[in-house]
């Protein structure tokens, strides 16, 4: 009896379910109420009319989430990749899923543990964390990631060649506009501020060179900064080309009347 009570609460729990998919609505409205709440706590008069209902809504939103936790730590056994009643355990407990759901509601509790208002500062923080909790109800994040995973090789090699040209760009900055303005280039990692900026192609205007060779090498900058950050961007929207034609291809057709795949000629 108790197995088929696991069964039935893990099948509840998981998304995409038929079973659970009352729970999963229930549990993505919830996320986004709280994340609601979390804003809304920042207008002052807000915050000063309906104080007492946000915090019972933290309340209740916290319960939810701690039942929730413990019973997919009880239930995940079903799984076969967590079968074993312990290790099984632990190792579901370090998943991403699950980690991100303990930072949903663990938060909470540390003022009970440590009362200090500093606590309180970063428990408001961690509450937005509860975002993440949405993976778990989203394919689109599951396309990112075999998009990142296809194309690492690629974005690992512009962002390498970005950081050379940001530490070689700031260098030159640093030897041609550090006796004119010392305090805006006081030192290498200080012009790597106005290098970040400026092949990100933002430009504050709080650091700017002021000598005609630092004028140069800003315009040189300009300029390598406009391709070469355009690049990821291509690169990334190609990935999600492969990725979404790859899941079409893969999709099998299935017959209405047997339910038997249908393969493609």
């Amino acid at each position: 009896m108790s197995s088929g009570i696991k069964h039935h609460v893990h099948r509840l729990l998981e998304p995409g379910d038929d079973e659970g998919r009352w729970f999963d609505v229930f549990i993505i409205c919830l996320i986004v109420l709280n994340v609601t709440a979390v804003v809304l706590e920042t207008v002052w008069w807000i915050n000063a009319r309906f104080a007492h209902l946000f915090d019972l809504f933290e309340m209740f939103s916290v319960a939810v989430f701690t039942v929730e936790y413990i019973l997919r730590v009880w239930s995940c056994t079903v799984d076969p990749r967590f079968s074993d009643p312990i290790r099984g355990r632990f190792r579901f407990m370090r998943t991403p899923l699950a980690v991100a759901d303990l930072l949903a509601f663990l938060p909470f509790y540390l003022p009970f543990v440590f009362p200090d208002m500093r606590v309180l500062r970063v428990v408001r923080l961690f509450r937005l964390l509860r975002i993440m909790k949405l993976v778990r109800y989203t394919e689109s994040i599951d396309l990112f990631e075999d998009v990142i995973r296809m194309k690492k090789d690629e974005l690992v090699l512009v962002f390498v060649s970005l950081l050379i040209l940001l530490l070689v760009s700031s260098t030159l900055m640093y030897e041609v506009e550090h006796d004119a303005q010392p305090d805006k280039f006081s030192s290498i990692p200080a012009a790597m501020w106005w290098g970040l900026v400026t092949l990100a192609t933002v430009g504050y205007g709080d650091v700017y060179p002021v000598t005609p060779a630092g004028k140069l090498i800003g315009s040189v900058v300009v300029m390598l900064g406009i391709g070469l950050f355009a690049l990821p961007a291509g690169i990334i929207a190609s990935g999600f080309s492969e990725a979404l034609q790859r899941r079409r291809e893969s999709h099998e057709m299935v017959c209405p009347h047997c339910g038997k795949p249908i393969k493609r000629r």
